[in-house]
């Protein structure tokens, strides 16, 4: 076995290695996403792109994007450097899926044209609040039953 990447108390061990999407799926209990939205106009300049992209990474407990529920803040790029950044904030402080979170995010990245590096910056001001979450991304939850 290899060395744990991350270890935080109560979470299980990941490894190097380990098949995060195999994990993302099962969470999701074969739930698929909502696909994403339709947009009238090409994606300006890598930022959009990159922000469309993440469109397809769902959060591992809600079957919605994590564009939808609100955890993403800003996205920014630079063409030439082919370098994403992402502000992203998560539910709550104790979150037990943001190291699955910013793998998927980094994953689906990395697979955009252009795309050689991709930094997550994690922010917590403001606060998440349900308030967040986009009128389509509440209406998928509300056709799964859950209220928001």
């Amino acid at each position: 076995m290899t060395e744990a990447v991350a270890r935080r108390p109560g979470l299980p061990r990941y490894e190097e290695g380990m098949n995060f999407a195999a994990v993302l799926r099962e969470t999701r209990g074969g739930r698929d996403l909502p696909p994403p939205p339709v947009f009238a106009e090409p994606a300006a300049d890598l930022a959009e792109r990159a922000r469309r992209a993440l469109y397809e990474v769902a959060d591992p407990e809600l079957p919605i994007s994590i564009v939808d529920l609100g955890l993403v803040r800003q996205v920014t790029g630079d063409e030439t450097a082919g370098s994403v950044t992402v502000c992203l904030t998560f539910t709550a402080t104790a979150c037990p899926c943001m190291d699955f979170i910013a793998w998927d995010v980094r994953e689906r990245l990395l697979k955009e044209e252009g795309v050689r590096e991709v930094e997550l910056v994690t922010v917590w001001d403001p606060p998440w609040t349900t308030a967040a979450i986009s009128d389509r991304g509440r209406a998928y939850l509300k056709s799964f039953g859950v209220a928001t």
